[in-house]
């Protein structure tokens, strides 16, 4: 009877197989051989996004399962202002939120080399991101020693930041020894999967406070928590963790689900270009990139060395970066290990085009600089043996067409543009975000 049932599985996978691809024109075929191989058999429907709101869908921590009312209240309170309360200088109060340095416009990046939070000035009229405050104190600014990555996609990532070191489960499982006392590692002794020991980490290492007298005042904010947790105390329910836990629970439903590469695998075969499904086609075959990147999120739990250069100082504005910053050691600053030295988190590829900048230290300026990086596979990084660097990093042998090509699929083919249904129309709080100095609501045009 099992070998009857697994044989018609079979024949039901080869039938909707064929039918599907009886239907596609010559390169859309190609293109679904290609991604079915790159699945490791188990079709296209390995890489497709779930839509935000199927909550069993979505990856998630047993410890902090989904509900509408805990998204809902992350929404907010990613983006509220009134959480920046534990600010250097009192002038620096009320002014900046997570979306600081992780806003919709700018793909849930920076969208400048070093993330700004407290000391930051303005949005831009377009997002572009925030510049360095002229009257504040730059040993007092809340900048970033690394580039800030995407918060999109990140139900697909286990353990969060370029050297993974933030999240209990999956890589991290046997890392205990590196859970140092005192730094935000050791939060992840409570257990909990990336997202959340990330959105407890952040509280402390970007100047946020949890105010609950503040909160219960508000009663939108009320009314959520009570709806999001309702089996906490009602003493507790509104804590550190639990907006950790809510913030972690929104930004599981931050997928890029509306990309037209997700809509052509989803059957919608127009949604792509011909020179983007061309790129798609050198993407999962000649030069070989899915083997880092892939899953839904192209991403992966992998570290590999590429000897990109480190963020610097006085490199696209940045300051405070430390000549010894353990970050520039990736994987290695955390573990320690130096089999782990200088190798950093595979990254997730959608709506990279609306960032300025790549790479952990924001070294490459444009997509087409990456892919030809990788193409000439020469370390620009000094500071990285050679005998470090990943074995897949060697020359892909690519023409600066087809790096075009490649350059077209994940410009366009894996850039959602509908990121804006992802920020809230207006806060509880009422307050100008995603930053409320004065510079960005002059930008913006709110109070």
């Amino acid at each position: 009877m099992r070998k009857f049932t697994i044989t018609a599985l079979l024949f039901t996978f080869i039938f909707i197989y064929s039918c599907r691809k009886n239907t596609l024109s010559s390169i859309d075929g190609e293109l679904y051989d290609q991604i079915v191989f790159a699945s490791n058999g188990k079709g296209v429907d390995y890489f497709i996004l779930p839509e935000s709101i199927a909550y069993s869908s979505i990856p998630q921590d047993p410890k902090n399962p989904l509900n509408p009312a805990k998204v809902e209240l992350g929404k907010s309170l990613f983006h509220e202002v009134q959480l920046g309360g534990e600010p250097k200088l009192s002038e620096g109060i009320y002014t900046y939120s997570c979306a600081s340095c992780h806003n919709a416009k700018a793909g849930f990046q920076a969208c400048v080399a070093q993330g700004i939070g407290e000391g930051g000035s303005g949005f831009g009229m377009s997002g572009e991101g925030r510049t360095l405050s002229s009257s504040y104190n730059r040993d007092l600014i809340d900048v970033q020693p690394i580039r800030s990555p995407s918060a999109m996609n990140g139900a697909y990532q286990e353990v969060m930041l370029w050297n993974g070191q933030l999240g209990a489960k999956g890589v991290n499982a046997n890392t205990q020894a590196s859970w140092t006392a005192g730094t935000p590692k050791e939060l992840n002794f409570l257990g909990y999967e990336g997202l959340e020991t990330q959105a407890m980490a952040g509280q402390g290492n970007h100047r946020l406070k949890v105010d609950a007298a503040w909160l219960t005042s508000v009663p939108a904010y009320k009314e959520l928590f009570d709806k999001a947790f309702p089996n906490v105390p009602a003493s507790e329910r509104i804590s550190k963790l639990t907006v950790a836990l809510a913030i972690a629970a929104y930004e599981r439903t931050l997928l890029s689900n509306a990309a037209p590469f997700q809509k052509w695998l989803k059957g919608d075969y127009n949604a792509m270009t011909q020179d983007q499904k061309m790129g798609a086609k050198l993407f999962f075959g000649k030069a070989q990139c899915y083997t880092c990147h892939s899953g839904p999120a192209l991403n992966s739990m992998e570290f590999y060395a590429l000897g990109m250069s480190d963020l610097q100082n006085g490199v696209h504005n940045a300051v405070n970066i430390k000549p010894d910053a353990v970050e520039n050691k990736g994987r290695g600053g955390f573990t320690g290990k130096g089999s782990d030295m200088y190798k950093f988190k595979v990254p997730q590829l959608y709506n990279l085009a609306d960032s300025r900048f790549y790479g952990h230290g924001a070294s490459f300026t444009s997509i087409y600089d990456v892919v030809e990086y990788k193409n000439n596979a020469a370390s620009q990084n000094p500071n990285v043996p050679v005998s470090q660097l990943a074995p897949q990093f060697k020359p892909l042998n690519l023409s600066e067409g087809e790096i075009g090509k490649i350059v077209t699929f994940v410009e366009y083919g894996l850039r959602d543009p509908q990121l804006s249904r992802y920020v809230p129309a207006r806060l509880p709080s009422g307050k100008c975000f995603p930053n409320a100095d004065a510079k960005s609501r002059a930008d913006m045009g709110c109070n």
